[in-house]
C-alpha cells in the first residue's frame, strides 16, 4: 500500500517535494489555503497589465530542468526560458550608472568606466566567486545541509578554509573592489537571499557567479508560468491538489501527526507530513500545547526572518526607455541602509528600490506604449504584534518620490493601475513570519549560514521545505529545497525499511 504524504502548502517547494515523491511511488495530496498554487509566485491582472506579484528574477534554471528530468520529463516542453540583458541595470544618486551582464568583455569596460584600478581585479573576484560556486555545487546544492558536520563529511580542511568561514561578504568584496559603487553593487547581490552583506558569510560571494557566469532568465508569458507548468507535471502524476484548503490543526499520536484538518473540518490521514508553511508559523499555529510551543521557538531563536517588502504593482501609460528588466536604484550609504534594516530593524531612511518590467522582454505583459513596474522596496520583518498599516502611505510617498528624483519623470501621473502589497499581506497570504519574504537571515555569527533543519525536531514524522530551509530563499533554493527534502524522505524511509528487514 502507497505512504500518504500530505503537503501544507502550494509553493514552490511544496510543489517540488510533491512531484519527487509522487514519482517515487507514494500517495501525495497538496493543501493550499489559496486559490492557485505557486505561493509567493503569483500573478495580478488589470487593465490590460500582467504582474508577477512575487519573485521577477529567475537564476540558476539549472534546478528546474534537474527537477522535471528527475520525473523523466523535460522543462523546455513546458516552459520558455530566456535570457536577460544586461541581467541588472543600476543607477546611483550621483548619477553612475553600471550594467551587470554576463558579456564578460562588455561588464569589464562597465567596470572600467567606473574605476580603472577595479578593472584588474575584476578577472581574479569572478574566479573567486566561481570557485566558491563550485564548492557549493558539491554539497549546498546536491544534499540538505544542517550544519558544520554535514559540512564536514562532504569537504576536506582545505576546501573548507578555501570557503573564507572568517570572512563576511562585504569583507570579501573590499578585498577585490575599492570603489564604493562596485562593492555595492556586488554586495547588494546577497538581497537574492534577503541577508546582510555585512553578516553574511563570505562563501555566498559565489552569487556574483550566479549573476554573470550562470546568468539571469526569464520565463516568456511570465514568472508564475513555472507554477503552472509545476501544476502540469503534479496532474501528470496523480498528486491530489486542494486549493481554498487553509490547515487549522494537526492530530498527533505520540511523536507522530497522524492527520491534518482544514479549516471546513475535513481530515486528511498521513503517514508523512511535508510543511511549506514556514517552520515557525507552523508550530505557532499548529500546536496547542503551550509547552510545545515554547521548546520549539527557543530552539529556532537564532533563526530570524530575513527583510520583508513594500510592493507597488504600477501600471503606466507610458515607456521609460532608460530603463532595463531589472533595474536597482542604489541608497546614498549601504551600510547605514543596511544597518538600519537588519541591526536596528527600522525602516531605511534612503531604501535601494528595485524595479522589474517583464513588457521590457515580453509585450504581453502591458498594452502597447505602456509598461508595467513592480516596485520592491525591502524593509524590516514585522515584530510581534506588529502592523504595517501606519506607513503604508508615507514609505509609498517616500519611494516614488526618489525615484521621480533619479529620473522617472512623471511618475505619479503616469500611474494608470496600481495595487500594494504590504509586509502585513506577506504574512497573511503566506504564512510568512514576520512577512519574511526570503525565510531565515543567513548570519555568519547567528546561525553560521546555516538554515532550520529540514527533519522536525519535535515530530518523527514532519518535513519542512521551504525559504527557511536549506539551502534558502529564491525561486532556484525553494525548489531545489523540495527536491533535497524529498531525497532525505526518500533515504529516511529506506533506512527504516533496513532496520525493521
Amino acid at each position: 500500500m502507497k505512504r500518504k504524504v500530505t503537503v501544507i502548502g502550494g509553493g514552490l517547494a511544496g510543489m517540488s517535494t510533491a512531484i519527487r515523491l509522487a514519482a517515487h511511488n507514494y500517495d501525495v495530496t497538496i493543501l493550499e489555503k489559496g486559490e492557485r498554487l505557486g505561493g509567493k509566485l503569483n500573478i495580478r491582472k488589470g487593465m490590460g497589465f500582467t504582474f508577477d506579484t512575487g519573485p521577477s528574477i529567475l537564476t540558476m534554471p539549472w534546478v528546474l530542468e534537474k527537477l522535471f528530468s528527475s520525473v523523466g520529463k523535460n522543462v523546455h516542453d513546458y516552459l520558455e526560458i530566456v535570457r536577460v540583458e544586461p541581467g541588472w541595470r543600476t543607477f546611483f544618486e550621483d548619477g553612475t550608472k553600471i550594467d551587470l551582464t554576463s558579456d564578460l568583455p562588455t561588464m569589464l569596460q562597465e567596470i572600467k568606466k567606473v574605476s580603472e584600478e577595479d578593472s584588474h581585479s575584476f578577472l581574479s573576484y569572478l574566479q573567486y566567486s566561481e570557485k566558491l560556486y563550485d564548492l557549493m555545487m558539491k554539497s549546498f546544492y546536491k544534499e540538505n545541509i544542517n550544519g558544520l558536520q554535514d559540512l564536514r563529511k562532504k569537504h576536506p580542511l582545505k576546501e573548507l578554509l578555501m570557503m573564507d568561514p572568517m570572512k563576511s561578504v562585504d569583507q570579501a568584496t573590499r578585498k577585490y573592489f575599492k570603489d564604493p559603487h562596485i562593492q555595492q553593487v556586488m554586495n547588494f547581490l546577497q538581497m537574492y537571499i534577503g541577508s546582510s552583506p555585512y553578516h553574511a558569510p563570505a562563501i555566498l560571494s559565489q552569487l556574483a557567479h550566479v549573476q554573470l557566469g550562470v546568468g539571469v532568465y526569464y520565463v516568456k508569458g511570465g514568472m508564475y508560468k513555472i507554477a503552472e507548468a509545476m501544476e502540469q507535471v503534479l496532474q501528470e502524476l496523480g498528486v491530489n491538489v486542494l486549493l481554498n484548503m487553509k490547515v487549522t490543526g494537526v492530530e498527533k499520536v505520540g511523536n507522530k501527526i497522524r492527520s491534518v484538518r482544514t479549516e471546513n473540518g475535513a481530515d486528511f490521514a498521513a503517514d508523512l507530513v511535508v510543511s511549506n508553511l514556514e517552520v515557525i508559523p507552523f508550530y505557532e499555529s499548529m500546536l496547542e500545547d503551550q509547552g510545545e510551543k515554547a521548546r520549539a521557538k527557543s530552539d529556532l531563536k537564532k533563526f530570524e526572518p530575513t527583510v520583508s517588502g513594500l510592493v507597488l504593482l504600477l501600471g503606466v501609460n507610458k515607456k521609460y526607455e532608460e530603463l532595463g528588466h531589472h533595474n536597482f536604484f542604489f541608497s546614498g550609504d549601504q551600510e547605514k541602509e543596511f544597518k538600519q534594516m537588519f541591526d536596528q530593524k527600522q525602516l531605511a531612511d534612503d531604501p535601494t528600490i528595485y524595479i522589474g518590467i517583464s513588457s521590457k522582454s515580453d509585450e504581453s505583459q502591458a498594452p502597447e506604449g505602456k509598461e508595467n513596474l513592480f516596485v520592491l522596496t525591502h524593509v524590516p520583518p514585522l515584530k510581534e504584534g506588529e502592523t504595517w498599516e501606519a506607513n503604508k502611505e508615507s514609505y509609498r510617498d517616500l519611494v516614488l518620490s526618489k525615484l521621480e528624483r533619479m529620473g522617472l519623470t512623471d511618475l505619479r501621473e503616469s500611474i494608470e493601475f496600481e495595487y500594494t502589497f504590504t509586509p502585513d499581506d506577506l504574512k497573511e497570504l503566506y504564512g510568512a513570519n514576520g512577512g519574511s519574504i526570503y525565510g531565515v537571515v543567513t548570519d555568519r555569527k547567528m546561525n553560521s549560514g546555516f538554515k532550520i533543519p529540514s527533519r522536525s525536531k519535535l515530530f518523527d514524522n514532519v518535513y519542512f521545505v521551504g525559504g527557511s530551509t536549506h539551502p534558502g530563499g529564491g525561486v532556484p533554493m525553494v525548489t531545489l529545497s523540495g527536491q533535497l527534502t524529498a531525497d532525505l524522505i526518500i533515504g529516511d524511509e529506506a533506512n527504516v525499511a533496513k532496520e525493521i528487514g
